[in-house]
């Protein structure tokens, strides 16, 4: 993604520039063919109000976007107005509260990086131009979530513009139910967060990495080795294995085993992450890396160049699951066969949920994740890659308990997200707020 340049302007359909405009708010460069009919570019909280009450005064659904990273492009609807807040991107860091203000347009790795400086810590997305808005209202999978929990949990407060272009603050003492709301609903959120408030941690003192690569005929094994041992590996680690066509120093089809590990010492890194040196497959991997200091920026940076470059055409989808391994392994291995070329890839992630988590609206999650990451280059190649996720996807559903927003794919295949009653609490604190439903809920398949 680009960083936006310049003040931000307002656009009609029809105007000079308007579609490649449009277009730019999307990581993706699949062109789904949908326009709205304005565009509106805010530079501040003013701006936001002075969209909300226009479209409200002339009768438009609203879509918003903060940094663009929906694979399904949600934001993209066909008439309406579009409101891009990527210019609200402050950041303001009180250190002595561990605290922090940031906008939605805020790149993660602008906020870690700024946060390193101080020993402080926020689990930002792994994927450094994802900005905070899509990413937290989601719930949010970041660095070391598995020690400190979703990056939601870590948000304490949100200031809000609503439907009526009023402006609240949400918190667990004020609008009570918006601040539920705002913690799992995703891209079915109705108000624009204009900043969130933020938690802040200690930094864990040592990130490091190790890494195995194994041939395409191992699949079986590795994935079982990891299913077995899944639950007990230590929460300091993100446990995780890719499928890939292509993958690091051999360039051939196969699995990536990876290890990053977050703690306090050295020592607790390497007791950690023994599992990967003791491992009874490891003599099968054609490489296998030492654990190596490697900090998260610098893994955000690599992930972002290896597997998500920019400008690729996408097709994703997810499952949660705790079924067996060996009902799992044939469709493990139908992804592995049928992957489009490189940089697509497969994400196996072990979570092990360990406590109950607040009340809010996030509501999904299981022992193991699993996502399809389709990408080709050329628009040529939509028809023969277009549906490879929602596909392979469709095939492992009946073993899955449902998705995560963040690779969401609901346009396309309806999944389940969050548990029946906080869906239906969803919808009722929906009504509340967006009685008219001005602002764009979830995309349908319909």
């Amino acid at each position: 993604m680009k960083r936006p340049r310049g003040k931000g302007v307002t656009m009609r359909r029809g105007d000079k520039g308007f579609d490649a405009a449009v277009l730019a708010t999307s990581f993706s460069g699949r062109d789904p063919g949908r326009r709205p009919d304005i565009y509106v570019q805010a530079n501040n909280t003013a701006d936001v109000v002075a969209a909300v009450k226009r479209a409200r005064e002339e009768g438009q659904k609203i879509s918003l976007c903060s940094g663009g990273h929906s694979w399904a492009q949600n934001h993209l609807r066909a008439g309406g107005l579009l409101l891009d807040l990527s210019r609200l991107n402050s950041i303001d860091i009180n250190a002595g509260a561990r605290t922090a203000r940031v906008g939605p347009g805020c790149w993660s790795v602008d906020l870690d990086r700024a946060l390193k400086r101080l020993g402080l810590f926020f689990p930002v997305a792994h994927a450094p131009d994802v900005c905070l808005g899509g990413f937290l209202l989601q719930g949010g999978f970041g660095w070391n979530s598995r020690a400190f929990g979703l990056a939601c949990e870590s948000v304490i407060g949100v200031d809000v513009v609503l439907a009526d272009g009023s402006q609240v603050h949400a918190s667990s003492r004020e609008n009570t139910d918006l601040y539920w709301a705002a913690r799992g609903a995703g891209p079915g959120f109705f108000g624009v967060v204009t900043t969130f408030h933020l938690k802040l941690h200690d930094r864990p003192k040592v990130t490091a990495m190790t890494l195995q690569v194994f041939p395409e005929r191992w699949l079986e094994d590795v994935f079982t080795w990891a299913h077995e041992i899944g639950p007990s590996v230590a929460r300091s680690v993100e446990f995780q294995i890719l499928i890939t066509p292509k993958t690091l120093f051999t360039g051939k089809p196969g699995v990536e085993v990876l290890a990053p590990v977050m703690t306090n010492s050295w020592a607790d890194a390497r007791g950690d992450t023994a599992f990967m040196r003791q491992s009874p497959l490891r003599k099968r991997a054609s490489v296998s890396t030492p654990l190596l200091p490697l900090s998260t920026m610098r893994m955000s940076e690599a992930a972002a160049q290896t597997h998500f470059p920019p400008k690729m055409h996408w097709c994703v989808d997810n499952m949660w699951t705790d079924a067996p391994i060996a009902d799992l392994l044939p469709g493990l291995r139908r992804v592995s066969e049928t992957l489009p070329p490189a940089p697509s890839h497969a994400l196996w992630l072990n979570w092990q949920p360990d406590r109950a988590r607040p009340d809010m609206a996030f509501s999904m999650e299981a022992g193991f994740y699993f996502a399809a990451y389709g990408e080709w280059r050329s628009a040529l190649d939509d028809a023969r890659y277009g549906n490879w996720a929602t596909d392979r996807i469709s095939e492992m559903a009946h073993l899955g308990k449902g998705i995560q927003l963040a690779d969401e794919n609901l346009g396309r295949r309806p999944a389940r997200f969050m548990s029946d009653a906080n869906r239906a609490r969803l919808e009722q604190v929906r009504a509340q707020y967006d009685p008219d439903g001005r602002f764009n809920s979830y995309a349908s398949a319909s």
